[in-house]
């Protein structure tokens, strides 16, 4: 494999780190619906099986409940299984798998059997699909002991990250956020560099206030920070990027600098991930802070249809008002 600097989009270092791990470790398979003949569904296989033919990259039928549990019986004997779950609101049917069995088999097996497997989804709204393709459900699997949950938000991000899922001896949950796909490009060395799955990554370096997002919800975020700037409030932007372990020290490191925190997420507000970093920043974090903490999110609803669904997610307009509000509560 080259290792030459490649312009990629985030589904692009999705492809490559696949294609990298796949050439260089023979126990890697991609399973799921569609992922051979026709690249996948966002075609983040495409290639794949003709380059590495029909037993490593195997098209499955429509059971999800099936493609999780063959991909963990795989893992148990020794394979590096990869499995794609075409939207995220079609993963609902692995959850027994991963629960039940994924999640337990190193503790089951008092570590004589592990689940290295990588559990891969598109997942978030903005695309105007239909019900069921939009969901932002993160926070079920971060819930669960045994699992890790990644979201990366830049080609970049997508490759390292996803090199070091595929990696690790445990199961990994990866989400990608399909609205962002293709929305960006940059130069990405196709090297086979791993990135860490237990850091935030800062973005942007401020001393007014931190704002937290991961996912699609890193354009807005970055867009408000922009913004701020012009009004003279200097904003700090971390990246989360691991959902499950969460990077806290590095998210109280940067209130510890400014004081203040709005949190940035697309999935609905009760019980979602923005909510645990709150209690973590309230349990170690709270004599920091000088004001409260904000949360931007989406609504305790399904995605709506279409028209209303650009009211659901959340926009640069609203991570503005809640910074001003944190702003003014000091």
């Amino acid at each position: 494999m080259s290792d030459q600097s490649k312009t990629m989009t985030l589904v692009d270092g999705v492809t490559n780190a696949l294609a990298w791990e796949m050439a260089n470790d023979e126990s890697v398979i991609c399973l799921g619906e569609d992922v051979g003949v026709n690249g996948g569904v966002f075609r983040a296989t495409a290639g794949l099986q003709e380059r590495f033919g029909k037993m490593r990259v195997i098209d499955t039928p429509l059971a999800e409940n099936m493609i999780a549990g063959l991909s963990i019986g795989m893992a148990a004997e020794g394979l590096k299984p990869v499995a794609e779950i075409q939207f995220m609101g079609f993963i609902y049917p692995t959850i027994d798998q991963m629960v039940c069995h994924a999640a337990r088999l190193r503790h089951r097996t008092r570590g004589r059997l592990t689940c290295p497997m990588v559990l891969r989804a598109p997942f978030g709204g903005g695309i105007h699909a239909p019900e069921h393709h939009s969901e932002s459900t993160e926070a079920l699997f971060a819930h669960i002991p045994g699992l890790k949950v990644v979201i990366p938000s830049s080609p970049a991000r997508a490759y390292g990250l996803l090199l070091a899922a595929i990696r690790d001896p445990d199961p990994v949950v990866f989400l990608e956020p399909k609205r962002i796909y293709r929305l960006n490009k940059e130069e990405v060395m196709d090297d086979g560099e791993e990135l860490p799955l237990d850091v935030c990554y800062v973005l942007r370096d401020g001393t007014d206030v931190t704002l937290v997002s991961w996912g699609a919800s890193i354009k807005e975020t970055l867009e408000a920070a922009d913004a701020l700037e012009e009004q003279g409030i200097s904003a700090e932007v971390i990246d989360l990027a691991t959902i499950k372990p969460i990077d806290m020290e590095t998210i109280l490191e940067s209130v510890g600098r400014t004081g203040r925190c709005v949190i940035v997420h697309e999935a609905a507000k009760t019980c979602g991930v923005g909510a645990e970093i709150a209690a973590g920043l309230a349990e170690h974090g709270m004599n920091a802070l000088l004001a409260p903490l904000v949360r931007v999110t989406g609504y305790d609803t399904v995605m709506p249809l279409f028209r209303m669904e650009k009211r659901y997610l959340p926009t640069t307009k609203r991570i503005l008002a809640a910074v001003h509000q944190t702003m003014e509560a000091a």
